[in-house]
């Protein structure tokens, strides 16, 4: 959800500095880390503790919303590439994902994850059967946004967009924010919020996002932007 059209759908929660920010993989996990946030406190299973940061959104069941069931499918980068550049070089995704221009800078952007430990996840955003958007399911508290508000352990963030103009400005957006932070909160029971922080500029993306349940905390300087920090509170959830 981005600036570009007056749609809340119209690109989604960005990567906060599109390719030119702080990287989610640039912070290298320990093992002591890792033992702090009870993800694997022996030695020996630190590689394995890193690959359950996020969890594996195959094995999280259909959600049924009031737009069709909708999924979580990771991403394969010979079967989506295509499609998610196509989506990236949209204008108005490009104007916050920063992520235009030939395959090889849409494939560079996912294999940092995909090559990873798993602190972000890229899936598919499947709707009815079609993939219609893209999300990344990440690690908050280990990413470099949490050098910009109070990370709680657990902390899980999202990105998204939502690809095709048929599929923007009818509200989906919200309707799948909430169906992904349902999503989320089913699977990973230590998590106690979910965090998104889009771009102040864009407030159809924030009226979503609030529309989904997320409440703003604060607005945050993020590298290339200045953002709304948005949260989702397992705690409320039952009032949403």
């Amino acid at each position: 959800m981005h600036q570009a059209d007056a749609r809340p759908e119209a690109a989604g929660a960005e990567p906060g500095g599109g390719a030119g920010g702080e990287d989610t993989l640039e912070m290298r996990l320990t093992e002591e880390l890792l033992a702090v946030l009870g993800d694997g406190p022996r030695p020996a299973d630190v590689r394995h503790a890193a690959s359950d940061l996020v969890g594996d959104p195959a094995e999280w069941r259909p959600v049924t919303t009031s737009a069709g069931e909708f999924r979580l499918v990771p991403v394969e980068l010979g079967r989506d590439l295509g499609v998610l550049t196509r989506w990236m070089n949209d204008p108005a995704v490009a104007a916050f994902w920063e992520l235009a221009g030939p395959e090889s800078v849409t494939a560079d952007h996912l294999r940092r994850q995909l090559d990873g430990d798993g602190r972000s996840i890229p899936c598919l955003g499947v709707l009815g059967g079609r993939p219609m958007s893209y999300w990344e399911v990440y690690r908050a508290d280990l990413d470099p946004l949490a050098r910009h508000y109070p990370a709680r352990p657990h902390d899980i963030g999202v990105h998204l967009l939502v690809g095709g103009v048929a599929n923007r400005g009818r509200g989906i957006g919200t309707v799948l924010l909430r169906a992904v932070c349902d999503l989320v909160l089913d699977n990973r029971p230590h998590c106690a919020r979910v965090v998104a922080e889009p771009d102040l500029r864009n407030t159809p993306s924030v009226a979503a996002f609030l529309g989904a349940g997320f409440r703003f905390s604060a607005e945050v300087e993020l590298p290339g932007k200045r953002a709304a920090l948005m949260l989702r509170e397992r705690a409320h959830r039952a009032q949403l």
